[in-house]
């Protein structure tokens, strides 16, 4: 059977409220996601800023076309950060463009694109990831009664009040969800292991051209292999082609693209946060998700910086007059890698044991000269705003609408497993979304 989400053996922050259940994005109008811009763009300057709504396309398939519409490198492509494939989403890119003269001619052919225009603009900067303030959500809940809103609201009200635990969300693991070992093995430097997980283990129930594709691969046909894999699965391919060509396995996995084998160290370092957050959650080593402990890192939400916590400081915020209530500080958590801040005390060694039940080490991330890792914090909680809530029905039945505000980097399906109780996601969607082809 297809691995189950990741997330859903993860501590719920509301377990003592029912879920209402349902389903999420039946269709793609019912998850709209629009990035909310750090700043307006200047007027002026060498970058096109365009604003774009997509869906079936992943931020990467948008750069790639952009790059050739413009015929400019895909390196002279900004954006600030990745959206859902399966979503009605807006977000912003920019394209270095020093010359303004080409810029109606190629806005013209706009229309021959499988995304829209919104607006452009002239900027002086390239976008860069994390350049966004945060996101807007407007998502419908099927296969709900209207009256579900009741319960929805007292789960949002607790979710306002507290924040939301920052679980990295189930997107990040891949359809197999076993992106998190194969960004390992390409720590390690495991190549032919690498390829094995990514392109071998064929599962009878998934589907029929793919599964087919891993059987020829474990059998050595590449070239048969290929030809099976469906086309918008990019990134096999590009290792499945140079297999065929008769490179080896380590010349396979690095003819993936770079923002790719980047996204896959990224979901090796996030099951690793994910591990911490969740014994914080449970209570483990009398540490909680929502407060400072001595030796913590403490996360400023105002400008994403940290600062180290003694015991006067923990007692300080933690206590009536301090941030932790009011959501201004919280606690962070490891993203690891060489260049990352590490906590002290309990905390740290919490984060250092979850890295080592990986099978990893400091030293083995810090070797790795083959694919850079960069680590970094990431807070363990982040504040949800402008909430609304309504209950409804339209032509395709019932309806619970969710709409509210997240930071950067945080994940609709981690709030909204808390909302409905249910595993946002079952493997057998997970498979079907990312095996089909993107409708052109």
């Amino acid at each position: 059977m297809p691995t189950a989400p990741l997330t859903r053996s993860l501590a719920f922050l509301t377990a003592d409220l029912p879920g209402i259940g349902g389903t999420l994005k039946q269709r793609a109008k019912d998850f709209r996601v629009e990035e909310i811009p750090l700043y307006p763009p200047k007027g002026s300057g060498e970058h096109l800023l365009l604003f774009i709504e997509k869906q079936q396309q992943t931020t990467s398939d948008v750069v790639r076309r952009l790059a050739k519409l413009f015929s400019v490198k895909r390196s002279d492509i900004g954006f600030a950060g990745l959206k859902d494939k399966h979503a009605i989403t807006r977000q912003h890119f920019s394209v270095y463009l020093p010359d303004p003269s080409k810029d109606e001619k190629c806005l013209a052919r706009f229309e021959f694109l499988p995304f829209n225009l919104i607006w452009s603009a002239r900027h002086q900067n390239k976008l860069r990831r994390g350049h966004l303030r945060g996101n807007r959500f407007v998502i419908h809940i099927r296969d709900v009664p209207a009256t579900s809103v009741v319960a929805a609201k007292l789960v949002l009200d607790r979710l306002v009040v507290t924040g939301v635990p920052n679980y990295v969300g189930h997107q990040r693991f891949g359809y197999r969800q076993n992106n998190h070992v194969v960004g390992k093995l390409l720590v390690q430097g495991k190549w032919q292991a690498f390829l094995d997980h990514m392109l071998g283990k064929p599962q009878p129930d998934v589907a029929a051209s793919t599964s087919q594709g891993r059987e020829h691969y474990e059998r050595g046909d590449f070239k048969s292999a290929i030809e099976c894999w469906p086309r918008h699965l990019r990134h096999d391919r590009q290792a499945l082609d140079a297999l065929r060509q008769g490179k080896s396995p380590r010349e396979a996995v690095m003819a993936i693209d770079g923002q790719q084998r980047e996204f896959l160290v990224s979901a090796m370092q996030s099951a690793v946060f994910n591990a911490v957050l969740h014994r914080r959650m449970e209570g483990h080593d009398s540490l909680a998700f929502d407060r400072l402990a001595e030796g913590d890192l403490a996360w400023k939400h105002e400008n994403r910086s940290v600062f180290a916590v003694d015991r006067e400081t923990a007692e300080h915020e933690n206590g009536e007059q301090g941030r932790i209530p009011i959501l201004a500080i919280s606690p962070s958590g490891p993203m690891w890698g060489p260049d990352m801040m590490r906590a002290q005390g309990v905390p740290g060694k919490a984060e250092a044991d979850a890295l080592a039940q990986t099978g990893l080490s400091e030293c083995a991330l810090a070797a790795a000269s083959h694919q850079l890792v960069y680590g970094t914090r990431r807070p363990m909680r982040v504040a949800v705003t402008n909430a609304e809530l309504s209950g409804g029905a339209d032509e395709y039945g019932p309806y619970v609408r969710v709409v509210f505000d997240l930071p950067r980097g945080s994940y609709a399906t981690v709030a909204l497993r808390e909302i409905m109780k249910v595993e946002e996601r079952n493997a057998a969607q997970l498979l079907r979304e990312n095996l089909e082809p993107p409708s052109r």
